[in-house]
Protein backbone atom coordinates (compact mmCIF):
# COMPACT_ATOMS: atom_id res chain seq x y z
CA UNK A 1 0.00 0.00 0.00
CA UNK A 2 1.64 3.26 -1.00
CA UNK A 3 2.26 5.65 1.86
CA UNK A 4 0.01 8.70 2.03
CA UNK A 5 1.57 12.18 2.16
CA UNK A 6 2.58 13.19 5.66
CA UNK A 7 0.51 16.33 5.69
CA UNK A 8 -2.57 14.40 4.78
CA UNK A 9 -1.91 11.74 7.49
CA UNK A 10 -1.38 14.44 10.08
CA UNK A 11 -4.67 16.03 9.22
CA UNK A 12 -6.46 12.72 9.64
CA UNK A 13 -4.67 11.98 12.95
CA UNK A 14 -5.37 15.43 14.36
CA UNK A 15 -9.02 15.13 13.61
CA UNK A 16 -11.32 13.60 11.06
CA UNK A 17 -13.01 16.97 10.48
CA UNK A 18 -10.26 18.15 8.16
CA UNK A 19 -10.62 15.13 5.95
CA UNK A 20 -14.37 15.45 5.92
CA UNK A 21 -14.10 19.16 5.08
CA UNK A 22 -11.68 18.47 2.23
CA UNK A 23 -13.82 15.71 0.80
CA UNK A 24 -16.99 17.77 1.22
CA UNK A 25 -15.39 20.71 -0.54
CA UNK A 26 -14.24 18.47 -3.37
CA UNK A 27 -17.66 16.86 -3.71
CA UNK A 28 -19.42 20.25 -3.59
CA UNK A 29 -17.11 21.57 -6.29
CA UNK A 30 -17.89 18.53 -8.39
CA UNK A 31 -21.64 19.00 -7.88
CA UNK A 32 -21.41 22.66 -8.90
CA UNK A 33 -19.50 21.74 -11.99
CA UNK A 34 -22.12 19.18 -12.95
CA UNK A 35 -24.91 21.65 -12.21
CA UNK A 36 -23.34 24.27 -14.43
CA UNK A 37 -22.94 21.71 -17.19
CA UNK A 38 -26.58 20.72 -16.83
CA UNK A 39 -27.68 24.37 -16.93
CA UNK A 40 -25.62 25.03 -20.04
CA UNK A 41 -27.16 22.02 -21.75
CA UNK A 42 -30.66 23.25 -20.97
CA UNK A 43 -29.79 26.75 -22.11
CA UNK A 44 -28.35 25.52 -25.38
CA UNK A 45 -31.35 23.28 -26.00
CA UNK A 46 -33.66 26.24 -25.38
CA UNK A 47 -31.65 28.32 -27.81
CA UNK A 48 -31.85 25.56 -30.34
CA UNK A 49 -35.60 25.22 -29.91
CA UNK A 50 -36.22 28.95 -30.29
CA UNK A 51 -33.66 29.37 -33.04
CA UNK A 52 -31.76 32.10 -31.23
CA UNK A 53 -28.35 30.55 -30.80
CA UNK A 54 -25.96 32.81 -32.64
CA UNK A 55 -28.63 33.87 -35.11
CA UNK A 56 -30.03 37.23 -36.17
CA UNK A 57 -33.45 38.62 -35.18
CA UNK A 58 -34.17 35.31 -33.46
CA UNK A 59 -33.98 33.35 -36.73
CA UNK A 60 -31.42 31.55 -38.84
CA UNK A 61 -29.03 34.10 -40.29
CA UNK A 62 -29.39 32.66 -43.81
CA UNK A 63 -33.17 33.06 -43.63
CA UNK A 64 -32.73 36.65 -42.45
CA UNK A 65 -30.27 37.48 -45.23
CA UNK A 66 -32.51 35.80 -47.82
CA UNK A 67 -35.54 37.82 -46.70
CA UNK A 68 -33.62 41.11 -46.71
CA UNK A 69 -32.13 40.34 -50.14
CA UNK A 70 -35.58 39.46 -51.49
CA UNK A 71 -37.10 42.72 -50.27
CA UNK A 72 -34.19 44.69 -51.72
CA UNK A 73 -34.84 43.01 -55.08
CA UNK A 74 -38.52 43.73 -54.49
CA UNK A 75 -37.65 47.40 -54.05
CA UNK A 76 -35.79 47.66 -57.35
CA UNK A 77 -38.44 45.67 -59.22
CA UNK A 78 -41.18 48.13 -58.29
CA UNK A 79 -40.77 51.03 -60.71
CA UNK A 80 -44.37 52.15 -61.00
CA UNK A 81 -46.60 54.62 -59.19
CA UNK A 82 -49.55 53.53 -57.06
CA UNK A 83 -51.13 56.51 -55.29
CA UNK A 84 -49.97 60.12 -54.81
CA UNK A 85 -49.61 59.72 -51.04
CA UNK A 86 -46.46 57.60 -51.41
CA UNK A 87 -44.69 60.81 -52.45
CA UNK A 88 -46.81 63.76 -51.40
CA UNK A 89 -47.38 62.67 -47.79
CA UNK A 90 -43.87 61.37 -47.12
CA UNK A 91 -40.96 62.16 -49.45
CA UNK A 92 -42.18 65.59 -50.55
CA UNK A 93 -42.75 66.57 -46.94
CA UNK A 94 -39.32 65.25 -45.93
CA UNK A 95 -37.70 67.17 -48.78
CA UNK A 96 -39.46 70.34 -47.69
CA UNK A 97 -38.31 69.79 -44.09
CA UNK A 98 -34.63 69.51 -45.05
CA UNK A 99 -34.40 71.68 -48.18
CA UNK A 100 -37.05 74.24 -47.25
CA UNK A 101 -35.79 76.80 -49.75
CA UNK A 102 -37.88 74.89 -52.29
CA UNK A 103 -40.53 72.23 -51.98
CA UNK A 104 -44.28 71.85 -51.72
CA UNK A 105 -46.76 70.93 -49.00
CA UNK A 106 -50.30 69.90 -49.94
CA UNK A 107 -53.45 71.30 -48.36
CA UNK A 108 -53.48 68.54 -45.69
CA UNK A 109 -50.38 70.06 -44.14
CA UNK A 110 -51.82 73.56 -44.21
CA UNK A 111 -54.90 72.22 -42.43
CA UNK A 112 -52.67 70.17 -40.08
CA UNK A 113 -54.32 66.85 -40.86
CA UNK A 114 -51.03 64.95 -41.10
CA UNK A 115 -48.29 64.46 -38.55
CA UNK A 116 -44.57 64.83 -39.09
CA UNK A 117 -43.60 61.59 -37.32
CA UNK A 118 -43.45 59.42 -40.44
CA UNK A 119 -41.85 62.01 -42.80
CA UNK A 120 -39.27 62.68 -40.07
CA UNK A 121 -37.78 59.24 -40.74
CA UNK A 122 -37.02 60.19 -44.34
CA UNK A 123 -36.07 63.74 -43.42
CA UNK A 124 -33.40 62.28 -41.14
CA UNK A 125 -32.07 60.23 -44.06
CA UNK A 126 -32.10 63.29 -46.30
CA UNK A 127 -30.29 65.36 -43.67
CA UNK A 128 -27.54 62.76 -43.26
CA UNK A 129 -27.07 62.56 -47.03
CA UNK A 130 -26.97 66.34 -47.21
CA UNK A 131 -24.34 66.62 -44.45
CA UNK A 132 -22.23 63.99 -46.19
CA UNK A 133 -22.56 65.81 -49.51
CA UNK A 134 -24.24 62.76 -51.05
CA UNK A 135 -27.73 64.17 -51.60
CA UNK A 136 -27.95 63.21 -55.26
CA UNK A 137 -31.43 62.83 -56.67
CA UNK A 138 -31.07 59.07 -57.14
CA UNK A 139 -30.07 58.52 -53.51
CA UNK A 140 -32.95 60.72 -52.36
CA UNK A 141 -35.31 58.50 -54.34
CA UNK A 142 -33.96 55.05 -53.48
CA UNK A 143 -32.56 55.22 -49.93
CA UNK A 144 -35.98 55.87 -48.29
CA UNK A 145 -37.48 53.00 -50.26
CA UNK A 146 -34.64 50.69 -49.28
CA UNK A 147 -35.19 51.67 -45.65
CA UNK A 148 -38.87 50.79 -46.00
CA UNK A 149 -37.91 47.50 -47.65
CA UNK A 150 -35.67 46.63 -44.68
CA UNK A 151 -38.51 47.33 -42.23
CA UNK A 152 -40.85 45.15 -44.29
CA UNK A 153 -38.29 42.32 -44.24
CA UNK A 154 -38.16 42.52 -40.44
CA UNK A 155 -41.96 42.32 -40.34
CA UNK A 156 -41.91 39.23 -42.61
CA UNK A 157 -39.48 37.51 -40.26
CA UNK A 158 -41.56 38.42 -37.21
CA UNK A 159 -44.63 36.83 -38.85
CA UNK A 160 -42.62 33.67 -39.48
CA UNK A 161 -41.33 33.60 -35.88
CA UNK A 162 -44.83 34.11 -34.52
CA UNK A 163 -46.28 31.21 -36.47
CA UNK A 164 -43.38 28.98 -35.49
CA UNK A 165 -44.27 29.60 -31.86
CA UNK A 166 -48.02 29.21 -32.28
CA UNK A 167 -47.85 26.13 -34.50
CA UNK A 168 -44.63 24.58 -35.78
CA UNK A 169 -41.92 25.25 -38.30
CA UNK A 170 -43.80 23.55 -41.12
CA UNK A 171 -46.91 25.74 -40.78
CA UNK A 172 -44.67 28.80 -40.32
CA UNK A 173 -42.94 28.05 -43.62
CA UNK A 174 -46.22 27.95 -45.52
CA UNK A 175 -47.41 31.21 -43.96
CA UNK A 176 -44.02 32.73 -44.78
CA UNK A 177 -44.31 31.49 -48.37
CA UNK A 178 -47.77 33.02 -48.73
CA UNK A 179 -46.54 36.32 -47.29
CA UNK A 180 -43.55 36.53 -49.61
CA UNK A 181 -45.40 35.61 -52.80
CA UNK A 182 -48.43 37.84 -52.21
CA UNK A 183 -48.61 40.17 -55.20
CA UNK A 184 -50.14 43.04 -53.25
CA UNK A 185 -47.55 42.79 -50.49
CA UNK A 186 -44.84 42.83 -53.17
CA UNK A 187 -46.52 45.84 -54.77
CA UNK A 188 -46.83 47.87 -51.55
CA UNK A 189 -44.23 46.81 -48.99
CA UNK A 190 -41.36 48.94 -50.34
CA UNK A 191 -43.42 52.05 -51.02
CA UNK A 192 -43.13 55.05 -48.70
CA UNK A 193 -46.79 54.93 -47.69
CA UNK A 194 -48.14 55.38 -44.19
CA UNK A 195 -50.20 52.25 -44.89
CA UNK A 196 -46.98 50.31 -45.43
CA UNK A 197 -45.54 51.46 -42.11
CA UNK A 198 -48.90 50.75 -40.47
CA UNK A 199 -48.72 47.16 -41.76
CA UNK A 200 -45.11 46.73 -40.62
CA UNK A 201 -45.91 47.93 -37.11
CA UNK A 202 -49.05 45.77 -36.97
CA UNK A 203 -47.11 42.59 -37.76
CA UNK A 204 -44.34 43.33 -35.26
CA UNK A 205 -46.90 44.27 -32.60
CA UNK A 206 -48.71 40.98 -33.24
CA UNK A 207 -45.46 39.17 -32.43
CA UNK A 208 -45.67 40.52 -28.86
CA UNK A 209 -49.45 40.23 -28.53
CA UNK A 210 -50.63 37.75 -25.85
CA UNK A 211 -51.77 34.81 -27.98
CA UNK A 212 -52.03 31.26 -26.73
CA UNK A 213 -48.67 29.60 -27.36
CA UNK A 214 -46.68 32.81 -27.84
CA UNK A 215 -43.37 32.94 -25.95
CA UNK A 216 -42.62 36.62 -26.42
CA UNK A 217 -45.87 38.21 -25.28
CA UNK A 218 -45.25 41.68 -23.88
CA UNK A 219 -48.10 44.10 -23.35
CA UNK A 220 -45.89 47.18 -23.17
CA UNK A 221 -44.06 46.37 -26.40
CA UNK A 222 -47.10 45.54 -28.48
CA UNK A 223 -49.15 48.47 -27.16
CA UNK A 224 -46.21 50.81 -27.86
CA UNK A 225 -46.08 49.65 -31.47
CA UNK A 226 -49.85 50.02 -31.84
CA UNK A 227 -49.65 53.52 -30.38
CA UNK A 228 -46.84 54.41 -32.80
CA UNK A 229 -48.93 53.14 -35.71
CA UNK A 230 -51.82 55.27 -34.45
CA UNK A 231 -49.82 58.52 -34.38
CA UNK A 232 -48.52 57.77 -37.89
CA UNK A 233 -51.98 56.91 -39.23
CA UNK A 234 -54.92 57.15 -36.80
CA UNK A 235 -57.01 54.57 -38.67
CA UNK A 236 -54.33 52.00 -37.76
CA UNK A 237 -56.31 51.52 -34.55
CA UNK A 238 -59.27 49.99 -36.43
CA UNK A 239 -57.82 46.45 -36.85
CA UNK A 240 -56.61 46.50 -33.26
CA UNK A 241 -59.96 47.22 -31.62
CA UNK A 242 -61.02 43.52 -31.52
CA UNK A 243 -57.53 42.48 -30.42
CA UNK A 244 -57.35 45.07 -27.65
CA UNK A 245 -60.83 44.16 -26.47
CA UNK A 246 -59.90 40.46 -26.38
CA UNK A 247 -56.77 41.19 -24.37
CA UNK A 248 -58.74 43.29 -21.90
CA UNK A 249 -61.46 40.64 -21.57
CA UNK A 250 -59.01 37.83 -20.86
CA UNK A 251 -56.73 39.84 -18.58
CA UNK A 252 -57.36 39.11 -14.90
CA UNK A 253 -55.72 42.31 -13.67
CA UNK A 254 -57.71 44.67 -15.87
CA UNK A 255 -57.11 47.81 -13.84
CA UNK A 256 -53.38 47.18 -13.75
CA UNK A 257 -53.35 46.66 -17.52
CA UNK A 258 -54.99 50.02 -18.13
CA UNK A 259 -53.30 52.13 -15.45
CA UNK A 260 -49.78 50.73 -15.59
CA UNK A 261 -49.44 49.73 -19.24
CA UNK A 262 -51.92 51.19 -21.73
CA UNK A 263 -52.23 54.69 -20.25
CA UNK A 264 -48.48 55.31 -19.75
CA UNK A 265 -47.73 54.02 -23.25
CA UNK A 266 -50.46 56.18 -24.76
CA UNK A 267 -49.32 59.24 -22.83
CA UNK A 268 -45.66 58.88 -23.89
CA UNK A 269 -46.36 58.24 -27.59
CA UNK A 270 -48.96 61.00 -27.85
CA UNK A 271 -46.60 63.42 -26.12
CA UNK A 272 -43.89 62.40 -28.56
CA UNK A 273 -46.23 63.14 -31.48
CA UNK A 274 -47.32 66.49 -30.00
CA UNK A 275 -43.74 67.66 -29.50
CA UNK A 276 -42.68 66.72 -33.03
CA UNK A 277 -45.68 68.46 -34.58
CA UNK A 278 -45.20 71.48 -32.31
CA UNK A 279 -41.67 71.86 -33.66
CA UNK A 280 -42.65 71.75 -37.32
CA UNK A 281 -46.12 73.33 -37.28
CA UNK A 282 -45.03 76.03 -34.87
CA UNK A 283 -48.05 75.49 -32.63
CA UNK A 284 -49.61 72.76 -30.54
CA UNK A 285 -51.63 70.49 -32.82
CA UNK A 286 -53.40 67.19 -32.27
CA UNK A 287 -53.24 65.93 -35.85
CA UNK A 288 -54.89 62.60 -34.97
CA UNK A 289 -58.08 64.43 -33.97
CA UNK A 290 -57.97 66.62 -37.09
CA UNK A 291 -57.43 63.55 -39.28
CA UNK A 292 -60.42 61.69 -37.83
CA UNK A 293 -62.56 64.83 -37.87
CA UNK A 294 -62.01 65.53 -41.57
CA UNK A 295 -61.93 61.95 -42.89
CA UNK A 296 -64.48 60.24 -40.65
CA UNK A 297 -66.80 62.79 -39.05
CA UNK A 298 -66.93 65.26 -41.96
CA UNK A 299 -66.21 62.62 -44.63
CA UNK A 300 -64.03 65.00 -46.66
CA UNK A 301 -62.34 61.98 -48.25
CA UNK A 302 -65.43 61.41 -50.39
CA UNK A 303 -64.36 64.48 -52.38
CA UNK A 304 -61.69 62.26 -53.99
CA UNK A 305 -64.15 59.54 -54.95
CA UNK A 306 -66.78 57.30 -53.39
CA UNK A 307 -67.75 53.67 -53.75
CA UNK A 308 -70.79 51.57 -52.76
CA UNK A 309 -70.82 50.06 -49.27
CA UNK A 310 -70.08 46.53 -50.57
CA UNK A 311 -66.99 47.52 -52.57
CA UNK A 312 -64.45 45.98 -50.19
CA UNK A 313 -66.33 42.67 -50.13
CA UNK A 314 -67.14 42.53 -53.85
CA UNK A 315 -63.96 44.06 -55.32
CA UNK A 316 -61.37 45.45 -52.91
CA UNK A 317 -60.69 42.45 -50.69
CA UNK A 318 -60.76 39.82 -53.49
CA UNK A 319 -58.41 41.95 -55.59
CA UNK A 320 -55.94 42.45 -52.73
CA UNK A 321 -55.95 38.72 -51.89
CA UNK A 322 -55.79 37.74 -55.55
CA UNK A 323 -55.26 34.02 -56.11
CA UNK A 324 -54.81 33.54 -52.36
CA UNK A 325 -58.59 33.91 -51.94
CA UNK A 326 -59.61 30.21 -52.24
CA UNK A 327 -56.81 29.23 -49.86
CA UNK A 328 -57.94 31.90 -47.41
CA UNK A 329 -61.49 30.52 -47.42
CA UNK A 330 -60.21 26.95 -47.07
CA UNK A 331 -57.91 27.98 -44.21
CA UNK A 332 -60.75 29.71 -42.38
CA UNK A 333 -62.63 26.39 -42.36
CA UNK A 334 -59.65 24.42 -41.07
CA UNK A 335 -57.86 26.75 -38.67
CA UNK A 336 -58.14 26.13 -34.91
CA UNK A 337 -60.50 28.22 -32.78
CA UNK A 338 -57.68 30.34 -31.38
CA UNK A 339 -57.32 31.97 -34.83
CA UNK A 340 -60.91 33.18 -34.85
CA UNK A 341 -59.68 36.49 -33.46
CA UNK A 342 -57.69 36.97 -36.69
CA UNK A 343 -60.79 36.34 -38.79
CA UNK A 344 -62.83 38.68 -36.59
CA UNK A 345 -60.14 41.33 -37.06
CA UNK A 346 -60.30 41.00 -40.86
CA UNK A 347 -64.10 41.13 -41.00
CA UNK A 348 -64.30 43.98 -38.49
CA UNK A 349 -61.83 46.06 -40.50
CA UNK A 350 -63.70 45.46 -43.75
CA UNK A 351 -67.00 46.40 -42.12
CA UNK A 352 -65.69 49.62 -40.57
CA UNK A 353 -64.02 50.78 -43.78
CA UNK A 354 -67.17 49.88 -45.72
CA UNK A 355 -69.02 52.56 -43.76
CA UNK A 356 -66.74 55.25 -45.23
CA UNK A 357 -67.65 56.40 -48.73
CA UNK A 358 -64.04 56.89 -49.88
CA UNK A 359 -62.41 53.50 -50.36
CA UNK A 360 -58.99 52.41 -51.57
CA UNK A 361 -57.18 49.07 -51.85
CA UNK A 362 -54.33 50.22 -49.62
CA UNK A 363 -56.62 50.94 -46.67
CA UNK A 364 -57.08 47.21 -46.01
CA UNK A 365 -53.43 46.31 -46.59
CA UNK A 366 -52.73 45.96 -42.81
CA UNK A 367 -55.09 42.96 -42.51
CA UNK A 368 -53.42 41.07 -45.36
CA UNK A 369 -50.85 39.37 -43.05
CA UNK A 370 -53.76 38.02 -40.95
CA UNK A 371 -55.13 36.45 -44.11
CA UNK A 372 -51.76 34.86 -44.89
CA UNK A 373 -52.05 32.87 -41.64
CA UNK A 374 -55.17 31.14 -42.97
CA UNK A 375 -53.64 30.67 -46.42
CA UNK A 376 -50.58 29.02 -44.88
CA UNK A 377 -52.77 26.78 -42.75
CA UNK A 378 -54.63 25.75 -45.91
CA UNK A 379 -51.41 24.82 -47.72
CA UNK A 380 -50.19 22.84 -44.74
CA UNK A 381 -53.32 20.67 -44.83
CA UNK A 382 -53.30 20.02 -48.56
CA UNK A 383 -52.19 16.51 -49.45
CA UNK A 384 -52.76 15.54 -53.06
CA UNK A 385 -52.85 18.99 -54.63
CA UNK A 386 -50.05 20.69 -52.73
CA UNK A 387 -47.49 20.94 -55.56
CA UNK A 388 -50.00 22.22 -58.16
CA UNK A 389 -51.34 24.68 -55.58
CA UNK A 390 -47.85 26.01 -54.82
CA UNK A 391 -47.06 26.38 -58.51
CA UNK A 392 -50.36 28.13 -59.13
CA UNK A 393 -49.87 30.55 -56.24
CA UNK A 394 -46.28 31.36 -57.12
CA UNK A 395 -46.72 31.81 -60.88
CA UNK A 396 -49.99 33.76 -60.71
CA UNK A 397 -48.71 36.13 -58.02
CA UNK A 398 -45.37 36.56 -59.79
CA UNK A 399 -47.19 37.62 -62.95
CA UNK A 400 -49.31 40.23 -61.16
CA UNK A 401 -46.36 41.42 -59.06
CA UNK A 402 -44.05 41.92 -62.04
CA UNK A 403 -46.74 43.47 -64.22
CA UNK A 404 -47.91 45.97 -61.62
CA UNK A 405 -44.35 46.62 -60.45
CA UNK A 406 -42.67 47.09 -63.82
CA UNK A 407 -45.36 47.92 -66.38
CA UNK A 408 -48.64 49.34 -65.07
CA UNK A 409 -48.54 53.10 -64.35
CA UNK A 410 -44.82 53.57 -64.80
CA UNK A 411 -44.94 56.64 -67.04
CA UNK A 412 -45.39 59.17 -64.24
CA UNK A 413 -42.07 58.06 -62.75
CA UNK A 414 -40.22 57.70 -66.04
CA UNK A 415 -41.13 61.24 -67.05
CA UNK A 416 -39.34 62.53 -63.94
CA UNK A 417 -36.06 61.29 -65.42
CA UNK A 418 -36.69 63.65 -68.33
CA UNK A 419 -37.13 66.54 -65.89
CA UNK A 420 -33.95 65.50 -64.06
CA UNK A 421 -32.04 65.64 -67.34
CA UNK A 422 -33.55 69.05 -67.96
CA UNK A 423 -32.14 70.23 -64.63
CA UNK A 424 -28.69 68.70 -64.73
CA UNK A 425 -27.85 68.49 -68.46
CA UNK A 426 -29.35 71.73 -69.75
CA UNK A 427 -27.22 74.84 -70.20
CA UNK A 428 -30.35 77.04 -70.24
CA UNK A 429 -31.75 75.72 -66.98
CA UNK A 430 -32.22 79.25 -65.63
CA UNK A 431 -34.96 79.89 -68.21
CA UNK A 432 -36.62 76.45 -68.00
CA UNK A 433 -40.05 75.85 -66.45
CA UNK A 434 -42.50 72.96 -66.42
CA UNK A 435 -46.30 72.74 -66.44
CA UNK A 436 -47.91 69.36 -65.71
CA UNK A 437 -51.38 69.29 -67.27
CA UNK A 438 -52.47 66.03 -65.69
CA UNK A 439 -54.81 64.95 -62.89
CA UNK A 440 -53.41 66.57 -59.76
CA UNK A 441 -50.51 64.84 -58.00
CA UNK A 442 -50.05 62.39 -60.87
CA UNK A 443 -46.27 62.62 -60.58
CA UNK A 444 -43.83 63.10 -57.71
CA UNK A 445 -42.41 66.59 -57.30
CA UNK A 446 -39.21 68.05 -55.89
CA UNK A 447 -38.18 64.87 -54.07
CA UNK A 448 -37.61 63.36 -57.54
CA UNK A 449 -35.99 66.45 -59.07
CA UNK A 450 -33.96 67.98 -56.22
CA UNK A 451 -33.48 71.24 -58.07
CA UNK A 452 -35.31 74.58 -57.64
CA UNK A 453 -36.85 74.30 -61.10
CA UNK A 454 -40.07 76.36 -61.51
CA UNK A 455 -42.82 73.73 -61.77
CA UNK A 456 -46.59 73.88 -61.65
CA UNK A 457 -49.36 71.30 -61.53
CA UNK A 458 -53.16 71.50 -61.53
CA UNK A 459 -54.46 72.01 -57.99
CA UNK A 460 -57.27 69.98 -56.41
CA UNK A 461 -57.82 70.92 -52.73
CA UNK A 462 -61.27 69.99 -51.43
CA UNK A 463 -63.90 72.55 -50.58
CA UNK A 464 -63.67 73.39 -46.88
CA UNK A 465 -66.19 76.27 -47.07
CA UNK A 466 -69.35 74.34 -48.03
CA UNK A 467 -69.89 75.83 -51.51
CA UNK A 468 -72.30 73.78 -53.60
CA UNK A 469 -70.80 74.81 -56.97
CA UNK A 470 -67.16 74.40 -55.95
CA UNK A 471 -64.74 73.26 -58.66
CA UNK A 472 -61.00 72.66 -58.27
CA UNK A 473 -58.50 73.93 -60.81
CA UNK A 474 -58.08 70.46 -62.33
CA UNK A 475 -61.82 70.13 -62.93
CA UNK A 476 -62.04 73.59 -64.49
CA UNK A 477 -59.15 72.72 -66.78
CA UNK A 478 -60.68 69.45 -67.99
CA UNK A 479 -64.04 71.11 -68.72
CA UNK A 480 -62.34 73.01 -71.55
CA UNK A 481 -58.54 72.57 -71.68
CA UNK A 482 -58.01 74.81 -74.71
CA UNK A 483 -60.00 77.68 -73.22
CA UNK A 484 -58.15 77.35 -69.92
CA UNK A 485 -54.76 77.53 -71.66
CA UNK A 486 -55.57 80.63 -73.70
CA UNK A 487 -57.01 82.38 -70.66
CA UNK A 488 -54.12 81.40 -68.39
CA UNK A 489 -51.31 82.31 -70.80
CA UNK A 490 -52.34 85.48 -72.59
CA UNK A 491 -48.78 86.76 -72.56
CA UNK A 492 -46.06 84.78 -74.34
CA UNK A 493 -43.53 85.64 -71.64
CA UNK A 494 -45.46 83.56 -69.10
CA UNK A 495 -45.53 80.39 -71.20
CA UNK A 496 -43.63 77.44 -69.72
CA UNK A 497 -40.79 75.94 -71.71
CA UNK A 498 -42.03 72.38 -71.16
CA UNK A 499 -45.49 70.83 -71.02
CA UNK A 500 -46.22 67.34 -69.69
CA UNK A 501 -49.54 65.79 -70.71
CA UNK A 502 -51.24 62.44 -71.09
CA UNK A 503 -51.67 61.32 -74.70
CA UNK A 504 -55.46 61.51 -74.39
CA UNK A 505 -55.21 65.32 -74.13
CA UNK A 506 -53.00 65.95 -77.17
CA UNK A 507 -55.67 66.22 -79.85
CA UNK A 508 -57.80 68.60 -77.81
CA UNK A 509 -55.03 71.14 -77.13
CA UNK A 510 -53.24 70.72 -80.46
CA UNK A 511 -54.12 74.27 -81.71
CA UNK A 512 -52.45 75.77 -78.64
CA UNK A 513 -49.36 73.59 -79.13
CA UNK A 514 -48.99 74.57 -82.78
CA UNK A 515 -49.63 78.29 -82.30
CA UNK A 516 -47.04 78.52 -79.54
CA UNK A 517 -44.43 76.37 -81.34
CA UNK A 518 -44.40 73.40 -78.95
CA UNK A 519 -42.82 70.22 -80.27
CA UNK A 520 -43.03 66.74 -78.81
CA UNK A 521 -39.60 65.72 -77.51
CA UNK A 522 -40.28 62.58 -75.46
CA UNK A 523 -42.85 59.82 -75.12
CA UNK A 524 -43.25 57.49 -72.12
CA UNK A 525 -45.48 54.46 -71.85
CA UNK A 526 -47.82 54.60 -68.86
CA UNK A 527 -50.56 51.97 -68.88
CA UNK A 528 -52.47 49.46 -70.97
CA UNK A 529 -55.68 50.60 -69.27
CA UNK A 530 -56.23 54.31 -69.99
CA UNK A 531 -59.06 56.08 -68.24
CA UNK A 532 -61.05 59.26 -68.80
CA UNK A 533 -58.20 61.64 -67.88
CA UNK A 534 -55.31 59.20 -67.92
CA UNK A 535 -53.87 58.20 -71.28
CA UNK A 536 -51.78 55.21 -72.30
CA UNK A 537 -48.68 57.39 -72.81
CA UNK A 538 -47.19 60.59 -71.43
CA UNK A 539 -45.91 63.25 -73.83
CA UNK A 540 -43.31 65.89 -73.13
CA UNK A 541 -43.55 69.05 -75.26
CA UNK A 542 -40.84 71.70 -75.47
CA UNK A 543 -41.23 75.20 -76.83
CA UNK A 544 -38.80 75.67 -79.71
CA UNK A 545 -37.88 79.33 -80.24
CA UNK A 546 -34.73 80.99 -81.50
CA UNK A 547 -32.82 83.01 -78.97
CA UNK A 548 -33.00 82.98 -75.21
CA UNK A 549 -36.41 83.28 -73.57
CA UNK A 550 -37.17 85.01 -70.33
CA UNK A 551 -39.77 82.73 -68.80
CA UNK A 552 -41.60 83.97 -65.71
CA UNK A 553 -44.03 81.18 -65.08
CA UNK A 554 -47.27 81.99 -63.30
CA UNK A 555 -47.94 80.26 -59.96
Amino acid sequence: VPSRPRSRCRMEREGGGGSLFFRGLQNRSHEKMKLRTRKSTLYLSQQKSTGRGGDLLGENIYLVLFTIALRICNCFLVQTSFVPDEYWQSLEVAHHMVFNNYGYLTWEWRERLRGYTYPLIFASIYKILHLLGKDSVQLLIWIPRLAQALLSAIADLRLYSLMKQLENQQVARWVFFCQLCSWFTWYCCTRTLTNTMETVLTIIALFYYPLEGSKFMNSVKYSSLVALAFIIRPTALIPWIPLLFRHFWQEQRKLDLILHQFLPVGFVTLSFSLIIDRIFFGQWTLVQYNFLKFNVLQNVGSFYGSHPWHWYFSQGFPAVLGTHLPFFIHGCLLAPKRYRIFLVTVLWTLLVYSMLSHKEFRFIYPVLPFCMVFCGYSLNNLKLWKKPALSFLFLSNMFFALYTGLVHQRGTLDVMTNIQELCYNNTNISSASVLMMMPCHSTPYYSHVHHPLPMRFLQCPPDLTGKSDYLVEADIFYLNPLKWLYREFQNDSTLPTHLIIFSILEEEINPFLISNKYERTAVFFHTHFPERRTGSHIYVYERKLKGKLNMNMKF
